[in-house]
């Protein structure tokens, strides 16, 4: 089943509202040009924005696997 996508996405994550609360002026630039950054935008349905991508960015690693089954990302506990 294909649903549209309703999101625009960071794919890496901006922070802003971490930033704005530090106060540091370059840490704000540096979340705006992530935010505004049309090469680290992806479109993504609501539901999955809101849970699976929220579920890995909370987590700190990034999804997938390999074609062997092993975690995509170096710091998964099965990398180590």
């Amino acid at each position: 089943m294909f649903v549209p996508a309703t999101v625009v996405d960071h794919k890496v994550p901006h922070r802003l509202a971490d930033a704005r609360r530090s106060g540091d002026e370059e840490q704000i630039q540096q979340a705006l040009s992530l935010f505004w950054d049309r090469k680290n935008w992806q479109s993504l349905c609501k539901p999955c924005h809101d849970s699976v991508k929220q579920a890995q960015e909370r987590s700190g690693l990034a999804g997938g696997c390999g074609l062997d089954g092993v975690p995509l990302d170096a710091n998964h506990h099965w990398n180590r």
